[in-house]
């Protein structure tokens, strides 16, 4: 006999289903993804291009290219995290989807995947323009190896786009998440290379995550030795932004739903 009793889907349909939907959702308002796709390529287009001493050097456009991939997927995730959590819970229908059997899991994973994918497509304009433009060079082996410590470093930036997203409205997301962006930009020396800084201000960036992930991402794409700090400093802020995201989602949770 066949079994036709229906089962309900699992946590990988689930995930994709919301990933998917999730994705078409920032798609039907274009100017969400102009932050994400078009800033990070054009900041590399009209400050590392024209200075030909950076770009005609394999090793220093090379970084910048690396440098302007964390900004776009920093920048991608701290928004789509930050201010999609914050956007949600002011609506009804998340709520809503609370009610559900799905669990919360399948639906972190699912905002996982899709800034996953968005983050990978901020990357290709910044790409695209480097290889054309300047002199900056990896081998697939080691472009491989970026792609994957770029993910591993966007996880801080996720989380605190989570916490933000969870412990504010709307209207101070985006200001937190704007003052984050810039501050860890600069600070991290990812708009100005770090060996440009003051000693007083390499020392403060050595704390930043977006320090972090461009001294890990370069270790990767270009070889050589990976600074203890950095390591250090990413599995540490990942580990401290993961308790801290569970902490205000299970405080958001008991709040809103008692």
């Amino acid at each position: 006999m066949t079994d036709t009793t229906l089962r309900p889907p699992g946590l990988a349909r689930i995930t994709a289903l919301h990933a998917k939907y999730s994705i078409i959702e920032t798609i039907r308002i274009p100017i969400a993804l102009i932050g994400s796709l078009v800033f990070p390529a054009l900041a590399l287009l009209f400050f590392v291009v024209p200075n030909r001493v950076v770009a005609d050097d394999p090793v220093m456009a090379t970084q910048a290219v690396i440098s302007l991939s964390v900004f776009a997927v920093m920048t991608n995730g701290l928004f789509s995290f930050g201010l999609t959590i914050a956007e949600n819970r002011e609506k009804p229908w998340d709520p809503y989807l609370r009610t559900l059997p799905a669990s919360g899991l399948a639906r972190v994973l699912a905002q996982i995947c899709s800034t996953g994918a968005l983050g990978l497509v901020a990357i290709l304009p910044v790409i695209v323009v480097g290889a054309l433009a300047t002199a900056a060079t990896a081998s697939p082996v080691r472009l491989l190896a970026g792609f994957a410590a770029l993910a591993l470093t966007a996880l801080p930036f996720m989380l605190l786009g989570t916490v933000i997203g969870y412990t504010m409205p709307m209207k101070a997301a985006i200001a937190v998440v704007q003052i984050a962006m810039f501050g860890f930009a600069f600070g991290g020396g990812l708009f100005l290379p770090p060996v440009l800084f003051a000693d007083w201000l390499d020392s403060l960036s050595m704390w930043f995550p977006s320090r972090h992930a461009r001294e890990v991402v370069i270790w990767a794409v270009q070889g050589g030795d990976l600074p203890w700090w950095a390591a250090v400093g990413a599995i540490a802020w990942t580990l401290v932004l993961l308790v801290l995201a569970l902490v205000v989602f299970r405080r958001d949770e008991g709040r809103r739903f008692r």
